[in-house]
């Protein structure tokens, strides 16, 4: 295979890639890197990068993807008015410092130990998708401090290491805090926006000696295949939006629940292979 078939069918890829992801960040509300961080990981790992910090170039690429996906994502949902804008400033501190930490820590870590975290957490928050059955309560209940600090720096931190946004943890969290679930979608898209961007800026800072990297990487973060995901997560994000305005979210949620636990058991079973 010439160099330039295989160039093209990376593009290919991830612009596939990029569609879906950019779908579920405004249908559910998850930022698009539960499907970004796997689907990097298995494309490049086939390609021959194989290494010690791929994962890490996976969440890094992820999450620079995100800041761009939420951004369009809130627009989108700040128009219906479904972005709660007092719980993103009061939770905004909390988040950025777990993001911050998130990225340290991620930044210190093996691929294998980060494929452990995704895949035990994906299962997690798959169960929670299939299981959770999340009801809207009509009667809002946020959490007052310190839990509320300790909740939001949790957030930013875990999602950081899964290289998600703040959809997978924030959604059930304000869920269950009485917002609607239009209005956790949204504001969840927020949280995303706040945990990608410092993330991002850490990770870009890091990892320019790293050797066995994809090419045309930005410290940890890899140039093309934030282009090509970007490229359709600006389409699409908006069109997953008007999708959870008029699809049955429940339902959609569980069968994404078991893509999810597939995902999650190949990367926790790659983990334990290493």
């Amino acid at each position: 295979m010439t160099d330039i078939t295989l160039y093209l069918e990376l593009a290919a890829v991830l612009i596939a890639t990029g569609f879906i992801a950019g779908i579920i960040a405004g249908l559910l509300g998850l930022g698009g890197g539960i499907v970004l961080v796997p689907a990097f990981y298995f494309l490049f790992s086939s390609m021959g990068y194989e290494s010690a910090h791929l994962m890490q170039v996976c969440v890094a690429t992820s999450l620079a993807t995100i800041v761009v996906t939420s951004l369009r994502s809130v627009q989108s949902h700040r128009k219906r008015g479904t972005v709660d804008m007092d719980i993103l400033k009061t939770w905004a501190p909390g988040i950025v410092i777990g993001a911050v930490i998130g990225a340290f820590v991620a930044t210190r870590l093996s691929s294998q130990i980060l494929l452990g975290i995704f895949g035990v957490m994906g299962m997690i928050v798959s169960a929670q998708m299939a299981f959770g059955g999340l009801k809207e309560t009509g009667t809002e209940r946020p959490p007052r401090e310190p839990f509320r600090s300790a909740l939001s720096t949790a957030i930013g931190f875990l999602s950081v290491l899964m290289g998600i946004g703040g959809g997978s943890f924030g959604v059930p969290v304000l869920t269950l805090s009485g917002l609607t679930m239009h209005r956790a979608v949204g504001t969840a898209a927020g949280f995303g926006l706040l945990i990608a961007l410092p993330s991002s800026v850490s990770f870009a800072l890091h990892g320019w000696a790293l050797e066995g990297k994809p090419p045309f990487s930005l410290g940890l973060i890899n140039l093309p295949a934030f282009a090509a995901t970007i490229a359709m997560t600006l389409i699409s994000a908006p069109m997953g939006v008007a999708l959870a305005h008029r699809l049955p979210a429940q339902k959609l949620k569980r069968i994404f629940a078991v893509f999810l636990l597939i995902t999650a058991a190949r990367m926790l079973m790659k983990a334990f292979s290493m």
